[in-house]
């Protein structure tokens, strides 16, 4: 027994590192050390196993739990930008505002259109929209950037090019809310473009070490890709005279290196006000978060959610309203 407390305790404090590991992405760019955010893709799991094993250590009475359970505090953070248990807001927000990527609207535009309609939302920031995006009822329209565009019910000043690399795009839009000026920032970092194909398990162990080279060989080279693509955008949100609100689809999941160099400038609306998990992206049945809301401390957020009860693409419309100080 005690050499199988010793492997559980050993196992134990490896998962726990792997998990503060994950925090070194708001330091370690991926064009030294990419595989710092593969962990970040792991850290559900990861932390899934955590609460198991600390659960475990207490059903047994062992004092190492408080140890674990001590260390596991480190992590509240990072998890928070999983799942969080915030309070419904008493305020009301003065815009409402969806960032839905339709992939290119395979399901029908009509669907999406009819959907976003109903949504009654002041701007629409739409991702892989294809060759139009055209909201019934929205007089502004930016939609001159591949991939990225925004529908929006309030007027649009001026629009500028971010992106400088990579295979997504990014833009801004000057609008003009009941007369103050937000800087709104849709951004589509580089995809993955895996084969759905070559990426579910199989039976076979040979087939899936095949499998698990293909993965890697498809997430190492853009997570560099983002490094200058996330580059630009932050430079972009402190460069801005105006205060922002920036939407998108990260292709990153928080505590990556995409999601600590957004998050060092503006707020993540979801940590702020958002209840239950926000999972976004439901392909490959795996909790997997890339689509984000962030905001100057001018642009307050009131809610947030994801809306489950739609699957018109890979991914889940995110939903939220703010005031604008």
């Amino acid at each position: 027994m005690k050499i199988i407390r010793f492997f559980s305790t050993l196992f134990h404090a490896g998962v726990l590192i792997l998990l503060l590991a994950t925090s070194l992405n708001a330091v370690v760019p991926p064009q030294k050390f990419p595989y710092l955010n593969l962990l970040s893709l792991a850290f559900p799991v990861l932390m899934i196993l955590n609460i198991l094993l600390c659960l475990w250590w207490i059903v047994r009475g062992k004092e190492r739990a408080i140890i674990f359970i001590a260390v596991s505090l480190l992590l509240i953070k990072p998890t928070g930008r999983w799942l969080n248990w915030n309070p419904k807001s008493t305020e009301n927000g003065n815009v409402k505002v969806v960032s839905f990527n339709i992939k290119g609207g395979h399901s029908g535009l009509e669907k999406v259109y009819d959907y976003l309609k109903n949504q009654d939302a002041d701007i629409v920031f739409g991702q892989e929209f294809g060759e139009e995006f055209d909201i019934p009822g929205f007089q502004n329209k930016v939609v001159d950037y591949p991939i990225v565009a925004i529908n929006s019910k309030y007027k649009i000043l001026k629009t500028g090019k971010i992106a400088t690399s990579g295979n997504g795009n990014s833009f801004y839009a000057d609008i003009d809310v009941n007369g103050k000026t937000v800087r709104c920032i849709n951004l589509y970092l580089t995809p993955f473009a895996f084969d759905k194909k070559k990426v579910k398990p199989s039976e076979d162990l040979e087939t899936n070490k095949t499998k698990i080279r293909y993965v890697l060989k498809r997430l190492v080279p853009t997570f560099k890709e983002h490094q200058p693509e996330v580059a630009d955008i932050r430079q972009a949100v402190l460069d801005s005279p105006y205060p922002v609100l920036l939407a998108g689809d990260f292709n990153a999941v928080p505590n990556s290196y995409e999601y600590y160099q957004v998050s060092s400038v503006l707020d993540d609306a979801f940590v702020k006000v958002g209840r239950g998990s926000s999972t976004s992206f439901h392909d490959y049945k795996f909790p997997i978060r890339i689509d984000y809301f962030f905001s100057s401390k001018e642009v307050e957020p009131i809610s947030y959610r994801v809306d489950r009860s739609v699957k018109i693409s890979d991914h889940y419309p995110v939903i939220a309203t703010f005031k604008i100080n």
